[in-house]
């Protein structure tokens, strides 16, 4: 029977569905990978409506055909952990750095977040929406349609809950999904050294704020040497989920505290960075719900030559998924390919377990695994065209970027330009 579709994709070389199991993908299910050839995608009203072979598609009609002409296809990326909106840039601190200058020192200096937290305060809501659009619209470059969003540059009322508006804003005026995450525990305000349990508290309090709004559906906090305990993070979090919201945690970054225990006990959504997870840490994760969003980007930034342990996690039968932690100071990239080189790199992961981690395991890392991460009829067309042969490629070709195209809710928005013909010939 021939059927009628706004656009049909076809002539696919290799198509990934991720259509391969309900929930997150765990330890050996990431290395699963069905893959389609030869295949085509029918979309209508921005939806997926069917998905078959090249052969099947020339039967059916559509206001506009994609020759695919044989390239790799799959869902739109999912990047579970941003600090998208802030002010200002840290730059000046690279030279700082590389003289081995101490972090504490650059802080001292009136550098690392304390100079993002007085470049955010200082921004208005407008400068800060066209900076995160520009950032947003970086990532819709490389592959990305559904992301992450973080605050926690502003250390105080006023300042978080205009970070909270303008990811709000960007959402309902982007093309781009954005689910956002009230990180207001992000630091301690020197006006509140010595006196953190009261800063948390004020964080808390303005949970009723975040909800009045619709803000925020997420809270997570960033639990380190020198920033918050464990004992101060399972009660802030506890606190947290007791008024509705999901959370997650920046767990065991630099010491092995035991924040990925503690992330697990909770029930907390996702673990982010856990690059000093311990054993134990790594076999709760396995045993629980909780998602491992590992940052390879933060550890090669910050060149401290550790990384976080991805295949101890995936033995212990962990959902792992990959972000970039685009911000300012620890991982200044929008480019989840270059993660995706990292994974491969230095967590060794598989490429199979890459993809997994990058469409799946994200969207269920921030609560869209219903609506993100898979190509499935009667979901959104999420989709990229990559310039790439098969997905081996992609985590294997490094410091380029793979996009041919994306398409969102079934609409082009990015296209990569074709250099000019006379390029060549002089």
């Amino acid at each position: 029977m021939t059927k009628q579709f706004d656009t049909i994709i076809e002539n696919i070389g290799q198509l990934l569905t991720m259509d391969h199991g309900d929930g997150p993908l765990k330890g050996k299910q990431m290395s699963e990978l069905p893959v389609l050839t030869e295949a085509a995608i029918g979309i209508k009203d921005g939806l997926i409506d069917w998905i078959g072979t090249h052969e099947e598609a020339q039967s059916h009609k559509a206001t506009e055909r994609i020759d695919a002409e044989g390239k790799l296809v799959t869902p739109g990326l999912v990047d579970p952990h941003t600090h998208l909106v802030f002010g200002g840039s840290r730059e000046h601190e690279m030279a700082l750095k590389q003289q081995g200058v101490p972090y504490l020192e650059i802080l001292k200096r009136g550098g690392g977040i304390l100079s993002t937290v007085g470049a955010t305060r200082e921004a208005s809501e407008e400068e800060l929406l066209k900076k995160a659009r520009f950032h947003l619209d970086r990532m819709i470059s490389y592959g990305v349609t559904t992301v992450e969003a973080k605050s926690g540059y502003g250390l105080d009322k006023d300042t978080e809950l205009k970070q909270l508006r303008v990811t709000k804003k960007l959402n309902e005026e982007h093309a781009a999904d954005l689910v956002s995450t009230f990180l207001g525990a992000h630091a301690i305000p020197p006006e509140f050294k010595e006196r953190s349990d009261e800063f948390l508290q004020g964080m808390l309090d303005m949970l009723a704020d975040i909800e009045k709004e619709n803000l925020a559906e997420f809270v997570d906090i960033f639990c380190e040497t020198g920033v918050f305990t464990v004992d101060q993070s399972r009660q802030f979090l506890k606190a947290a989920k007791d008024k509705g919201f999901s959370v997650k945690i920046h767990a065991d970054e630099i010491d092995p505290l035991g924040g990925t225990e503690m992330a697990t006990e909770i029930g907390a959504t996702s673990g982010d960075h856990l690059v000093g997870a311990s054993e134990k840490g790594i076999q709760a994760l396995g045993e629980t719900d909780t998602i491992a969003v590992l940052l390879p980007g933060t550890s090669f930034y910050l060149n401290k030559g550790k990384f976080a342990n991805a295949r101890g996690m995936l033995e212990a039968g962990a959902a792992v998924a990959l972000s970039t932690d685009f911000n300012p100071g620890s991982s200044p990239t929008e480019n989840l390919q270059f993660i995706m080189n990292l994974a491969s790199l230095q967590l060794k992961m598989t490429p199979e377990e890459i993809w997994n981690a990058v469409t799946v395991n994200s969207a269920f890392a921030i609560n869209r695994g219903d609506q993100a991460g898979r190509l499935v009829k009667g979901r959104k067309a999420d989709i990229v065209l990559w310039d790439a042969p098969n997905y081996h490629y992609v985590p294997y070709h490094y410091g380029v970027n793979h996009t041919n195209t994306v398409i969102k809710n079934g609409r082009i928005i990015y296209r990569k330009e074709k250099l000019h013909e006379h390029i060549s010939t002089h």
